[in-house]
């Protein structure tokens, strides 16, 4: 489909409840096939690596799913307002699963409000898909609270910003939204939120994404 001025709130909700069940769906069927395999195998290596896939597994189906919570879901009450360092946490342990990527965060140890935050962690997730070889995602938080600007720069090999990010988070009409590409838009509805407008550069082996 082609994307409207503004997507129902039913497309939307669905559209972003595929997304995390599609990033949630391997780590939970890896959990699955470890334990059929500590059932049914008696070799104690093969147990042993069945154990070892389960831990593995676990900790990134629950690092993509406490990142979900923070910048998908409500996160508190109306206004509320969310701790920073709790975001870098969430943030780092998200961009960490893939093994190929890492986190360097720059910023206060503040309180800011939830929208802002949300758009945060969407850029920082927008970074890791702009990295598809891995690298560092950089987080700059500066300003003074709430006033903030925001800057993730997706440093690696490789790194690339497509039309199709770059024209979701624009507002372009007639640009594709599904499941796979919801990240950037809904970045643009939750800026549009927090009275704030994305730009999205890039340049030989860095994107940037910067919210003022």
């Amino acid at each position: 489909m082609t994307e409207p001025t503004a997507l129902g709130d039913l497309e939307l909700a669905a559209l972003v409840s595929s997304r995390i069940c599609h990033d949630v769906i391997n780590p939970v069927s890896a959990i699955a096939n470890g334990l059929e395999m500590l059932a049914e195998e008696p070799d104690q290596a093969m147990r042993d690596a069945a154990m070892d896939l389960i831990r593995k597994s676990t900790a990134q189906a629950s690092a993509k799913l406490q990142f979900a919570r923070l910048a998908f879901g409500a996160a508190g009450s109306a206004g509320a307002e969310i701790d920073l360092r709790d975001a870098e946490k969430v943030a780092r342990e998200f961009v960490g699963v893939t093994g190929k990527h890492q986190v360097a965060w720059q910023g206060p140890a503040v309180t800011l409000p939830k929208n802002k935050v949300k758009l945060l962690l969407n850029l920082v997730a927008l970074g890791v898909v702009a990295l598809p070889r891995g690298g560092t995602v950089n987080v700059e938080i500066a300003g003074t609270p709430p006033a903030v600007s925001l800057v993730v720069r997706a440093k690696g090999d490789s790194a690339r910003l497509t039309d199709q990010v770059r024209g979701l988070l624009a507002g372009t009409h007639g640009v594709e939204v599904d499941a796979h590409s919801i990240q950037p838009y809904y970045a643009r509805r939750v800026a549009a939120a927090a009275d704030m407008r994305v730009t999205a550069e890039a340049s030989e082996g860095q994107v940037e994404f910067k919210a003022v």
